[in-house]
């Protein structure tokens, strides 16, 4: 028997459509007007988004047709293969069948470019010359440098000041591409200047840098902004990943007990789990999905469900979701793109009807993982991949101590071959533990507003 299967499918299973879970979903609290406190509406979304895109945010039809010059542009990396790890299963000495998969063939190196490029079509269509993004560890903001060359527009990336040291070829992979990558906080807008006078050395957050790209956006009529996680329409965009790992499973007659993901923002769990929710909320087959997070960052596990900011400038609307506070800063672990103080709303509201469950992770045990999965698989994976990999092989081993023979699929969203720095300061044993305490959770709390002050 082969250590290691691949599944793959021929490009003309490339979904058609993407999958909108808000079709299954009770629908859920309304995002509001942070000045009016009244749910948001069309108009004030098309201020930085364009129409097809809000319809998307904002629609709960089961399906959206991908469109064609779109799914032309995924087939050069879609499908993508899923594969069976034996030899992983083989070293753990476990009955469980474990599935991942693997999105790091993708151009950019993750799953970003699924919604990345239909982002960059629609501000095009809509005369947009220019995206804007912010991002963490950089995924996102190569995958929008990368869009947006395929569609002849620029693009102005804000990353977070941190990642941007920790991981500089991310910044010259954003150049390559033509765009301008900007550590964040920054000198370049009103509110980074405000984070940089409050706080001279401060690493910067996904929040900071969500402020800088919506003002860079509200100042230039010709730029759209691009939204790398959380949104609903993002979250949807991601699922030709489940539908395909549905597809893939088929093929090797099988069916996940588990589905495993990384969550910072909330997409890349989405797209890999929201399909197999999708259908069992349907009446389908049961699965237990389980959300891993930092330690550092744990958004879903020690967060407030409340109405907050998803920025620190507190520039977007009021979203009810999982959140630790628009202004909380998570010490500067390496999974650079699970640093968001806030989740998707959809995510969240899965999470608060019970239908995921979330688990924190220390960064040094997620490494760990990383390593072993490294050695008996072949694959570097990325930080944020690295801590679906924890959980993965703890229930792998609490299967050969239960002796049950459970299926487990997992996300591995991206490949870590820029992060061999992270990896060098474990196998050195300098890699700390970024614990949170009680003190800074508070702080953070603190922050989120009353609906009595909107």
């Amino acid at each position: 028997m082969k250590d290691q299967i691949r599944f793959l499918l021929p490009q003309s299973e490339i979904p058609r459509t993407w999958y909108n879970i808000a079709a299954d979903l009770p629908a859920m609290a309304p995002p509001l007007n942070a000045r009016t406190g009244r749910p948001i509406t069309r108009e004030d979304m098309l201020r930085t988004t364009p129409a097809a895109l809000v319809d998307q945010e904002m629609g709960n039809q089961r399906e959206i047709e991908i469109p064609d010059e779109v799914r032309e542009i995924y087939a050069q990396w879609r499908p993508t293969p899923l594969f069976r790890a034996r030899r992983l299963e083989r070293a753990l000495r476990t009955p469980a069948r474990i599935y991942y998969k693997y999105e790091g063939d993708a151009p950019t190196g993750s799953f970003k470019p699924n919604s990345a490029v239909p982002q960059a079509y629609y501000n095009r269509e809509a005369g947009k010359d220019t995206l804007v993004a912010d991002t963490g560890a950089g995924q996102w903001g190569s995958a929008v440098a990368f869009a947006a060359a395929l569609f002849g527009m620029k693009a102005e990336i804000f990353m977070v000041r941190v990642s941007a040291k920790q991981k500089p070829h991310r910044k010259v992979l954003m150049e390559a591409f033509g765009a301008r990558c900007i550590p964040s906080p920054s000198e370049q807008t009103e509110a980074g200047r405000g984070f940089l006078a409050d706080t001279p050395d401060h690493p910067g957050s996904l929040g900071v840098a969500k402020s800088e790209a919506l003002q860079t956006v509200y100042a230039n009529p010709t730029a759209g902004y691009t939204r790398g996680s959380a949104a609903n329409h993002v979250c949807a965009h991601q699922t030709v990943i489940g539908q395909e790992a549905k597809r893939q499973l088929e093929l090797a007659e099988d069916y996940p007990d588990i589905v495993i993901g990384a969550a910072g923002g909330g997409s890349n769990l989405a797209g890999l789990a929201f399909p197999f929710l999708g259908e069992k909320l349907r009446g389908g087959r049961d699965v237990r999905i389980v959300a891993v997070e930092p330690a550092a960052c744990p958004t879903l596990t020690r967060g407030r469900i409340a109405y907050d900011h998803a920025d620190s400038g507190r520039l977007t609307p009021l979203y009810r979701m999982h959140t630790l506070g628009h202004t909380f800063v998570p010490p500067p672990v390496h999974a650079g793109g699970l640093r968001a103080h806030s989740i998707a709303p959809l995510v969240s509201w899965a999470t608060e009807l019970g239908h995921i469950e979330a688990v924190a992770e220390t960064q040094t045990r997620c490494f760990e993982a990383g390593v072993l999965f490294l050695r008996e698989e072949g694959v570097l994976a990325a930080p944020e991949a690295a801590h679906a990999i924890r959980v993965v092989i703890d229930e792998a081993v609490r299967c050969r101590e239960e002796g049950t023979a459970r299926t487990i699929l997992f996300g591995l969203t991206g490949h870590g071959n820029f992060d061999l720095s992270a990896y060098e300061r474990f196998a050195a044993g300098t890699l700390p533990d970024d614990s949170l305490s009680d003190e800074v959770l508070a702080h953070g709390l603190a922050s989120i507003p009353s609906l009595a002050e909107v």
